[in-house]
């Protein structure tokens, strides 16, 4: 849903965004690759976001919107109306909240609207990007181990995790390269709980749909 509000509001996705304190995680404490200072295009904010799940890049963009974070906090949850999600709310960008609450189908309609948009399907299953922070180069890979080493046909994909929520994660798998089905899985304990049902619910698809 960053992504989607992020890209809706038409942002110039080459200028520059500096990562501030604002950005810093005081909720979780969780950790960053990204030092406050670094300066990446908004492009690759976006990108490292979604590939590989960088919190502090996805809280800089939703400092940087129109409005401030509260405008694009409103704006979340105005999309999730919109896509006809009741069950759905956000606090903010980072998905590092126990507030931010859904539901399995109601993240597979979020994985949906996703799919229409180039930059995401491109982002999230890109296998690495390397980005300049101005501090240095910093080298990326996908969370999503099924994706990075080629074990699914995604064209979308994200994984998610605090410890209120387990391990989560969703994909639209190409079953057969022609047949789109949406997966979502929430509440494992770990993240190789997630892998090993993502590869036995994707061969199951693959031998029952013809």
């Amino acid at each position: 849903m960053t992504a989607v509000v992020w890209l809706d509001s038409g942002p110039a996705m080459r200028a520059p965004l500096t990562v501030t304190n604002a950005d810093l995680d005081t909720l979780k404490f969780s950790h960053s690759r990204l030092a406050v200072g670094s300066t990446l295009s908004r492009a690759d904010m976006l990108h490292i976001s979604l590939m590989a799940s960088e919190n502090r890049a996805a809280a800089a963009l939703s400092r940087d919107y129109p409005g401030g974070r509260p405008a694009f906090i409103s704006a979340m949850n105005a999309k999730a109306r919109a896509l006809n999600m009741p069950n759905t709310r956000f606090e903010n960008s980072t998905g590092l909240s126990p507030y931010n609450v859904s539901t399995a189908r109601e993240l597979a309609r979020l994985v949906r609207a996703s799919n229409r948009y180039p930059l995401i399907r491109r982002y999230s299953t890109d296998h690495q990007q390397r980005v300049n922070t101005g501090k240095g180069r910093l080298q990326y890979v996908n969370t999503n181990r099924l994706v990075r080493y080629g074990k699914v046909d995604a064209s979308v994909q994200k994984t998610g995790f605090i410890n209120e929520s387990g391990h989560n994660m969703v994909m639209r798998l190409m079953v057969h390269k022609r047949r789109p089905v949406i997966v979502t899985m929430l509440g494992s304990d770990t993240p190789e709980g997630s892998r090993l049902d993502g590869v036995r619910i994707a061969h199951w698809l693959s031998c029952s749909l013809r």
